[in-house]
C-alpha cells in the first residue's frame, strides 16, 4: 500500500545554515508517526517543509501519491494535509468560533454548521466558550482551538507542531489523550513533539532526529525501551 505521506532526501537550508540533511521517512494511512529529538534537530523545519511553508533543495514530499513541489500552502491545506502550528498561532481579537470558521475556509459553506457540531464534541471547553475571544483564552483551550481550527478542513493527514508545549502537566495529559481519540476515530497524525516519552506512548512509530538527521527509527515501543532513547531523551 503507498504511504499517504512520503518524504524523500530533502535538504532545506536557512541561508548558509544544513537544516535538514537528506531525511526520508513515510506515514501510513491510520498511523501516528512522531518525530522526537532535541530543540533545534530540524523537527519544525521538517514539518514546514511538508506544508510548503520552507522549500527542499533536493528530493520530493508526496502526498496521497502526488508531488508538493512547488504547491502553494493554501493549496495543500484544499488536498488536505493540516497543520497545527508551533505556539497554537490562534487569532487572538477574534471569537472561538470565528477562528474555528476559518479553518473551514477551502470548504463550502453549506457543511460548516455541521463541522462546528464536530469539533464541540471533542472539545466541549470551546462549546462553553464560542463568542470569548480567542486572547483571553487559556494555553490549554488555545491548543485546544488550534487543534479544532484544523480539524474544520477535514485534513485527510493532521501535523501537530509541539502540541504540549508551555502546558502544565495535567493539560499534556489532556491534550494526548484528545490525540489517542482523534487516532481512534480514524485520523492519520504526524506529531513533532519534545515531551518524547508522551509522543513515543501514542505513536504507531517514530523517527529521532538529530542535527538534521534521522539517526533511529522503530515502533513508539521499540523506541521507548530502547537504553540509548531512554538516556537521550526520557531521563534514563
Amino acid at each position: 500500500m503507498e504511504p499517504i505521506l512520503k518524504v524523500e532526501d530533502i535538504n532545506v537550508y536557512y541561508g548558509s545554515i544544513h537544516a535538514i540533511k537528506g531525511i526520508s521517512f513515510e506515514v501510513n494511512d491510520g498511523e501516528i508517526v512522531t518525530l522526537i529529538g532535541a530543540n533545534g534537530a530540524g523537527k519544525s523545519t521538517t514539518l514546514n517543509t511538508i506544508s510548503g511553508l520552507l522549500h527542499s533543495k533536493t528530493g520530493s514530499v508526496s502526498f496521497m501519491g502526488s508531488n508538493l513541489f512547488k504547491v502553494p500552502p493554501h493549496k495543500i491545506v484544499e488536498r488536505g494535509l493540516a497543520q497545527v502550528p508551533e505556539g497554537r498561532r490562534v487569532f487572538l481579537q477574534m471569537s472561538v468560533q470565528e477562528n474555528l470558521e476559518m479553518g473551514a475556509y477551502t470548504k463550502p459553506n453549506s457543511g460548516i454548521a455541521a463541522d462546528l457540531d464536530m469539533v464541540y464534541g471533542l472539545f466541549p471547553r470551546l462549546k462553553e466558550r464560542y463568542r470569548q475571544i480567542a486572547g483571553t483564552l487559556s494555553g490549554g483551550e488555545q491548543q485546544m482551538l488550534a487543534m479544532g481550527r484544523a480539524l474544520m478542513s477535514h485534513p485527510k493527514l493532521l501535523m501537530l507542531d509541539e502540541p504540549s508545549m508551555g502546558l502544565a502537566p495535567i493539560l499534556v495529559e489532556q491534550i494526548f489523550d484528545i490525540i489517542n481519540n482523534l487516532h481512534k476515530a480514524g485520523s492519520t497524525i504526524l506529531l513533532v513533539e519534545q515531551n518524547a516519552q508522551m509522543a513515543l506512548s501514542v505513536a504507531n512509530r517514530g523517527y529521532v532526529l538529530e542535527t538534521g538527521k534521522i539517526v533511529t527509527t522503530g515502533t513508539g515501543s521499540e523506541l521507548l525501551a530502547s537504553p540509548a532513547i531512554k538516556k537521550a531523551y526520557l531521563g534514563g
